[in-house]
């Protein structure tokens, strides 16, 4: 038994005691069914880590990397259903975590930009697996649309265990690194004067990214995969005044868009991953326009006094 699965068998009476208690006609029901709670249960996990990321990555202007990684995952995912492989992630994941220590690298070097190395491989990839798929694969089946815009029916307890696993060592990995990650983000000469390990940290960071953005595909998709990772964060920077608030609010912003998406695409019959991301603009929307109006109103008041 795998700490997914684990975590699922201690979860589970809690879902099923909530259950009653859920607005809907469909969306309580679902709560009550074992491969809904282990589809639920890997979008927590990864929300959480996500917002933790993306807020990271938004300080380092990479808000990109993670749209292209998920590009690149899914070639590997290709690939692995090509092979007929027990778990296409383990694909994704060696593919991300190439794709992004070489970004990373050609970043470093100056070769090329950030995000035009982004770009180069976001494209190459999706046209690699897009392409393998046509020839080897059959072409674009359910399985591969899941993959595309996210299903959470495609969550075994094997893929529940792998993204669960991915999720909590890196989150462990990140917090022990977040001090440093600050230091290169902010001012990274003084960073490598001081004799923090700039170059070390960059790479973990890659790697962890990479891992990341695949736990993310079965969830919201490779195409929408940004709906998670930098859109809440996004939200959060609209109003926190630090970054610790911004940590909190992205959680917040976060969870609230899984569960309305959750909600209204189970009530409503659409995608899940199309569904969170639609909820997660929406929220980044409503939230920008009540600043902006706040921001107008306190100005204007200032220049009456």
């Amino acid at each position: 038994m795998g700490l997914g699965v684990w975590l699922l068998e201690v979860v589970a009476p809690v879902f099923e005691a909530i259950a009653p208690a859920l607005p809907g006609e469909t969306f309580p029901f679902l709560f009550t069914l074992n491969i809904f709670q282990r589809s639920v249960l890997a979008a927590l996990v990864v929300t959480v880590v996500a917002g933790f990321l993306g807020s990271f990555l938004l300080i380092r202007n990479l808000a990109l990397i993670g749209d292209g990684l998920a590009h690149v995952s899914f070639g590997g995912v290709a690939l692995g259903i090509v092979l007929a492989a027990s778990s296409p992630l383990w694909y994704a994941l060696l593919f991300s975590v190439i794709a992004s220590v070489l970004i990373y690298e050609l970043q470093e070097r100056e070769l090329v930009t950030g995000d035009t190395a982004i770009a180069v491989f976001l494209t190459g990839m999706l046209a690699f697996g897009l392409v393998i798929l046509r020839v080897f694969g059959g072409g674009i089946t359910a399985d591969i649309e899941g993959y595309l815009w996210g299903s959470l029916l495609l969550i075994d307890e094997t893929s529940l265990d792998t993204i669960v696993t991915i999720c909590l060592c890196s989150m462990l990995i990140l917090w022990l690194m977040r001090s440093g990650l600050l230091a290169t983000a902010i001012d990274p000469i003084a960073a490598r004067v001081q004799g923090v390990p700039v170059r070390r940290i960059g790479l973990m960071f890659s790697v962890i990214t990479a891992a990341v953005v695949v736990s993310m595909v079965q969830i919201v998709g490779a195409l929408l995969v940004t709906a998670l990772l930098v859109t809440p964060a996004a939200t959060a920077q609209l109003i926190g005044r630090s970054f610790r608030s911004c940590l909190i609010w992205t959680q917040v912003f976060g969870l609230t868009s899984l569960t309305l998406g959750l909600y209204y695409s189970s009530e409503l019959g659409t995608g899940t991953g199309s569904m969170i991301a639609l909820v997660a603009a929406i929220l980044f929307g409503a939230v920008g326009i009540v600043q902006t109006v706040r921001k107008s109103v306190v100005q204007k008041t200032q220049n009456l006094n």
